[in-house]
């Protein structure tokens, strides 16, 4: 039978606790570490490693190639590191492995491609047709509202508070009004629903008091009547509200055709209604874009084109209208010429994707533009027409190639900014 100190014996000194020490053995400091079994353990100091198994040279040679490409593991990578310090030639090897494998890698931002969205789309759309596909005409405003709302999206809660400026000209000299980003998603709610009431659907403005029916007195009622100002809750019913206009018209197709939206003073058909949304939808992106220092591009050039030949054509509308006002250069009406006919005209070129060539007659509204007519030509940057368009430019700055007539110049520059509102 074994006592309790023969067993305690035959398997090495234990300490206080009950551990085997088995680096010691009875004899004291000096005698060899074993195992239970009485086999020699290697010395901690003799041994290159500390933890982890020794590997030969062979296998840490085939180890090089996952080591060169961050796929070793750990205990592998100390090891394989261990050896290249004394080895010359697997250095060697480590190294044009290292270089290779650099060669092969590409330093990619982490920042998604900008055109990633609409690749995606147009691939969805090509492989499978929508059933009730949006019209053409009402496309710039479903895509300027998704991109808007992508931006949206981004923005943190603080960041609808920011201070954001509008800006247009209200043909005399600019004007401004300051507001924030939540605001201006309640302004463009609030014009939007011009266009929802034209097609029969529900105001957001009915219970509101005071409005006139303009953009601006719309917008200054819900900013005047809103209890708190304006936070990212205004997100929600303004996206709703641009979804339900995009499927209405999508139904509706061809019958809604001769509906026509009235902005208070004037109207518009509808779907020139829809280009104007779409383009006031774009420059008031690009004022929050700014607010919150966000990268925002310009409309894909053909919805841009759209844009600018609404503009051309509403030029001679506000070229009279400034004309009855007595804003029209002195001696303009000795020109007026009968509708349908041909009278002094000014071709304007809108240099850069989304533009072209258009006549602009310069003496009655209902003229038509003549190349044989031709007093002056203009040449501009589409976007920089653009913001001219919105505002946010003054004529007298807008950089712009002028040739002939000075007056008849003037005239248009003036009139393509008056063609901006709040």
């Amino acid at each position: 039978m074994v006592t309790g100190a023969e067993h305690f014996e035959g398997y090495g000194d234990h300490d206080a606790h009950g551990k085997g020490l088995g680096a010691r053995g009875p004899a004291g400091a000096d005698a060899p570490r074993t195992s239970g079994a009485g086999v020699p353990l290697p010395d901690p100091a003799s041994s290159p490693r500390e933890n982890g198994p020794v590997l030969e040279h062979r296998v840490l040679k085939s180890l090089l190639g996952a080591w060169a490409l961050a796929a070793c593991s750990p205990e592998e990578t100390t090891a394989v590191e261990e050896h290249l310090g004394g080895c010359g030639p697997c250095a060697d090897e480590a190294r044009r492995l290292r270089e290779a494998v650099r060669l092969l890698q590409r330093p990619d931002t982490l920042d998604l491609d900008p055109t990633l969205r609409t690749r995606v789309l147009d691939s969805c759309l090509d492989r499978r047709p929508p059933r009730i596909p949006v019209p053409e005409w009402a496309a710039p405003y479903d895509a300027e509202t998704a991109r808007l709302d992508a931006l949206l999206q981004d923005i943190g809660d603080a960041e609808w508070h920011a201070p954001v400026r509008l800006r247009w000209f209200d043909g005399t000299g600019p004007a401004s009004r300051r507001t924030t980003v939540a605001g201006v998603i309640a302004h463009l709610l609030s014009v939007d629903a011009l266009v929802a009431m034209a097609l029969g659907l529900d105001d957001p403005l009915a219970d509101v008091a005071g409005t006139d029916g303009t953009p601006e007195g719309r917008t200054e009622a819900y900013w005047r009547t809103s209890h708190f100002p304006p936070t990212r809750s205004i997100r929600p019913p303004w996206r709703e509200q641009s979804h339900l206009l995009v499927r209405t018209v999508s139904f509706a197709g061809g019958s809604s055709g001769k509906l026509a939206v009235s902005y208070g003073g004037f109207e518009l058909p509808l779907h020139d209604a829809m280009l104007d949304r779409a383009f006031e939808c774009w420059v008031h992106a690009e004022d929050i874009a700014d607010a919150v220092d966000y990268p925002y591009e310009p409309p894909a050039p053909r919805h841009l084109n759209k844009m600018i030949d609404l503009a051309a054509r509403m030029l001679p509308v506000v070229l009279a209208a400034r004309r009855r006002a007595g804003l029209a250069s002195p001696g303009r009406t000795r020109h007026l010429v009968p509708a349908g006919e041909p009278g002094r005209s000014l071709r304007l070129e809108i240099e850069g994707l989304g533009g072209g060539e258009w006549l602009i007659p310069l003496d009655s509204p209902g003229a038509v533009g003549s190349a044989e007519h031709e007093v002056a030509h203009v040449a501009l940057d589409g976007a920089e027409f653009c913001r001219l368009a919105a505002g946010h430019v003054p004529p007298e700055e807008a950089a712009a190639g002028q040739v002939g007539d000075r007056d008849a110049i003037r005239d248009v520059l003036f009139a393509a900014a008056s063609l901006s509102r709040m």
